[in-house]
């Protein structure tokens, strides 16, 4: 199958996808040599340096493996997820069971490394969770998440840090379902705010077991039997 030219712009995600159709399609099979980067640009229609970066980015997919002196060469047909992909693709209950493990922790690892600024934070945004109550649920589920993630930034982990940002926009569609499903806040518009505000207690005194078991016992599995039975 001849390739066709790709369109002005953007010409590196053009060239990157004219490619990687080539190679899912069974093109150019696993252990085939890749044609050398002039032959592609010109069959393309782009630069070298163009050419260079699709296959950088194939390369970061796992479809293809440069090998120096010899070329390019084809090591898979289908491409690896990346994290951020995969999580998309997540069951809402498989990203609150990790979501269960990151918090805890880096509750426990909050109250022993915490800054007066970090308390500060979280008591701005446990009042600002409290403001939210009379909002609606989406925008109560952003104050939420925006509380707990200074609990995160209090335990002064950037990987914790970064595994919560990764796996927040699968969570927040999925609270924001529950409560939609569950109606989990007609009688208490704002659920949990005692335990939120244990939580900012403990991890104030320096209480870690506390402020781990507080946050455990908040993030009791939502998605059980009778969710109504329990918080956000």
């Amino acid at each position: 199958m001849p390739l066709d030219a790709v369109r002005p712009s953007p010409l590196v995600e053009q060239a990157t996808a004219r490619l990687r159709e080539q190679i899912t399609g069974g093109e150019w099979p696993v252990g085939t040599k890749l044609p050398g980067e002039t032959t592609l640009a010109k069959e393309l229609g782009v630069g070298r340096s163009t050419v260079r970066e699709a296959l950088r980015a194939l390369a970061g997919a796992g479809l293809v493996q440069p090998r120096q002196g010899a070329g390019v060469f084809v090591t898979a047909t289908e491409p690896v997820e990346n994290w951020p992909t995969r999580l998309r693709r997540a069951a809402v209950t498989d990203v609150y069971e990790v979501r269960m493990a990151v918090e805890v922790h880096a509750a426990r690892l909050a109250a022993r490394r915490r800054t007066p600024d970090d308390v500060t934070a979280m008591r701005s945004a446990l009042e600002g969770r409290r403001a939210a109550s009379t909002a609606d649920d989406a925008a109560f589920v952003d104050a939420d998440i925006a509380f707990h993630a200074t609990v995160v930034a209090a335990a002064h982990n950037p990987v914790l840090a970064d595994l919560f940002t990764e796996f927040t926009p699968v969570l927040r569609e999925g609270l924001i379902e529950l409560l939609t499903l569950t109606g989990l806040r007609s009688d208490d518009p704002n659920t949990a705010d005692e335990a939120h505000e244990a939580l900012v207690r403990a991890v104030a005194d320096g209480d870690a077991e506390g402020a781990a078991e507080v946050l455990r016992g908040e993030l009791e599995d939502p998605f059980a039997a009778d969710p109504t039975s329990h918080a956000i």
